[in-house]
């Protein structure tokens, strides 16, 4: 889940509980380029304010009068910005984007249940991958657009939906982009509407083993990031809220202890920074043990291949897949000199590993920018 849709759902709790209306405006389809992708999000509210982004700042100004009529009519709509002309005398803004950007406005019933954004709420609050489907029509612009009508994780399915074949349809692919983590645009001909399948996961959790300095700007950067972080440490007069206001959860204690109280899921990602040898092994024989996407070790490579060889010679000799996991020196190689820069180099790796990407510089990708995978088709089960 990104740092945008959070500050989306909180901005929404705040709307509420001030009974000020609101409008999720979401891009479904982009054809060609754009500055954001299906996924960017934007929450407009009837004052006017916005947050999140559905475009690079050219789109906004216009899209606030579409959600305040969707507000005001409370009704979906559906609106095309086609940015492939740098003089858009039409829309009286110079886009310059090259594609053509459909974006759906959604008036918000806090009373709904199912509203879209309880559905994104959802999968914050129970940290899982969640599949949440919005469905629109391209081919009538007037036509009643379902949109946000569906979420599923692996035990839960919500729905608004009235066409039990059509339900029965989307669940099918719900559960394809649950199993291939990627989302996709389908085409449903008969019932003539796009549906975009969306996978959304929950926040990058940064456990810092460590309280010392360098461990500061990392809960700061990662807060700032969106990503939920838990700070752990043998030392109370390190690890404590005062020291690390933004961190969700501070565990004070010995490996074991703190460990224990873990709920570590292939979104946990680990950073090894006690400066404290004997806590560090200890931490890294008991992670080795889970099924851990990312464990840092900061320091030389040297302290790592001692760490392993200690290990061996306890009996646990690391395989060739958990190596593949441990990643000694933490972060990219930028020059990083200072705990700031570390840890800019550090959140960077682990984003680049999360996103499956190699951290090169953008100027030598002969692609696109953004992965697209099975956004390029609206009609996937032909695929």
């Amino acid at each position: 889940m990104s740092k945008e849709i959070i500050n989306i759902l909180s901005a929404f709790n705040e709307a509420k509980a001030n009974g000020r209306q609101t409008a999720l405006a979401t891009v479904v389809h982009v054809e060609g380029s754009s500055y954001r992708r299906p996924g960017a999000r934007m929450l407009v509210e009837d004052n006017g304010n916005m947050t999140g982004a559905i475009s690079g700042g050219c789109l906004e100004g216009d899209a606030l009068k579409k959600a305040l009529l969707a507000i005001n009519q409370q009704q979906n709509k559906l609106v095309t910005y086609d940015t492939q002309h740098e003089d858009d005398v039409e829309l009286g803004v110079q886009l310059g984007c090259n594609g053509i950007v459909n974006i759906l406005f959604e008036p918000i019933d806090p009373l709904q249940p199912d509203n879209p954004i309880a559905i994104l709420e959802r999968s914050l609050v129970q940290r899982k991958d969640m599949v949440v489907v919005t469905l629109f029509s391209l081919k009538n612009f007037n036509a009643n657009h379902p949109g946000t009508c569906f979420s599923l994780d692996r035990n839960n399915l919500h729905s608004r939906m009235e066409d039990n074949e059509l339900e029965k349809l989307i669940k099918q692919d719900a559960q394809d982009v649950l199993s291939h983590k990627d989302s996709f645009l389908q085409q449903y001909h008969e019932h003539e509407l796009l549906g975009f399948v969306e996978l959304i996961r929950p926040p990058i959790c940064l456990v810092m083993v460590g309280a010392g300095n360098d461990a500061l700007p990392l809960s700061a950067m990662a807060s700032l990031m969106g990503w939920q972080s838990i700070v752990i440490d043998g030392r109370q007069t390190h690890a404590n809220k005062q020291r690390f206001p933004n961190a969700d959860r501070i565990l004070v204690g010995d490996p074991a202890v703190t460990a224990n109280q873990l709920n570590i899921d292939e979104r946990c990602f680990f950073i090894l920074m006690t400066h404290n040898y004997n806590y560090d092994l200890a931490m890294l024989k008991l992670l080795l043990q889970e099924n851990c996407t990312y464990i840092g070790t900061l320091g030389p490579q040297k302290r790592l291949q001692r760490m392993l060889a200690d290990l061996a010679q306890d009996g646990l000799k690391v395989s060739p897949e958990q190596m593949t996991k441990i990643f000694g020196p933490t972060g990219l190689d930028i020059g990083a000199e200072t705990s700031e820069e570390i840890a800019l180099s550090v959140l960077a790796e682990i984003l680049a590993v999360q996103t499956g990407r190699d951290g090169s510089f953008l100027k030598d990708r002969t692609d696109y920018i953004h992965a697209r995978g099975r956004l390029e088709t609206t009609d996937h089960r032909k695929n």
